[in-house]
């Protein structure tokens, strides 16, 4: 495994001598612009292993992305060659549909300390929820990034990360409409504490993910990445261009149908994916 390669992987070209935080928002943004969160092997009969080695072969040799547990330890190693004070964290996902978060871990999670501030790194969230700059761990404040408004609040030693919604713009429809309908315009999106973790204690969880059928990651094929202006997702069949701040406060946001040839020819295209096993969305 080679920095330089991982580095050309995501089109970084830059100075890394400093490991401050102007080489981690640069390093971290063509993470997230170059590696999709993708779950395709599970849709397309191959085994997901978590060790480095095999994470490593995936993302940088053959050009895929990967679930949080994949892109995030392979964010891990990279930042840790270069001399980052960094760790792994775990999180409990908020599942809208049960108004809940779940009950064990499963999402992990990044902590950079930087000049004794922390920060929280993840470029394993996808979708409308990923940050695009390292986020200050700090409760109450607003971080504005070109995505929306991003916080935590923390009660008791656990931290909650949030989003403020904004509107989506449809050009279909007449009347724009927020992405969902909870009450209130705050997204929850995951908890977490600071104990430290390490990647042996996702191996479980990666197991289960990949057999248990009621979880999403199981019910629908998913491809994002997130682009200069917003973002791609492939859901199923379902291809979503976001463009951020289109409007005042509101996102435009143009869907597409796709047949399964335009599926496989839309992976290629837009997120630089070429399956080796075919893929049933």
């Amino acid at each position: 495994m080679n920095i330089e390669e991982y580095f050309a992987r995501i089109s970084y070209n830059e100075s890394h001598k400093d490991a401050d935080l102007q080489t981690l928002t640069v390093i971290f943004q063509h993470h997230i612009q170059a590696i999709p969160f993708e779950n395709l092997s599970m849709h397309c009969g191959e085994t997901i292993e978590l060790d480095l080695q095999s994470t490593y072969n995936k993302i940088v040799r053959k050009n895929r992305g990967g679930w949080c547990l994949e892109s995030n330890h392979l964010l891990f190693w990279a930042l840790q060659e270069l001399g980052y004070d960094i760790c792994i964290l775990g999180g409990n996902s908020y599942e809208p549909a049960k108004a809940a978060y779940t009950a064990e871990i499963n999402h992990i999670l990044l902590k950079v300390v930087i000049k004794g501030n922390s920060y929280i790194v993840d470029a394993g969230f996808g979708g409308a929820y990923q940050a695009w700059q390292p986020l200050m761990l700090i409760s109450g404040k607003d971080q504005p990034q070109i995505p929306g408004i991003f916080r935590f609040m923390e009660d008791n030693g656990t931290w909650y990360f949030e989003k403020v919604k904004r509107k989506h713009y449809i050009p279909e429809q007449s009347v724009p409409f927020t992405d969902t309908p909870e009450l209130g315009n705050i997204r929850k999106i995951y908890t977490f504490t600071l104990e430290p973790r390490h990647i042996n204690d996702f191996q479980e969880l990666n197991a289960y993910l990949q057999v248990s059928p009621d979880n999403i990651l199981q019910k629908k094929s998913i491809c994002s990445l997130q682009t200069t202006e917003g973002l791609y997702a492939l859901v199923g069949w379902t291809f979503t261009e976001m463009k951020y701040n289109y409007m005042e406060d509101m996102d435009l946001v143009q869907i597409t149908t796709l047949t399964d040839e335009e599926v496989e020819k839309t992976l290629k295209d837009k997120f630089n994916i070429v399956l080796e096993n075919k893929l049933v969305p």
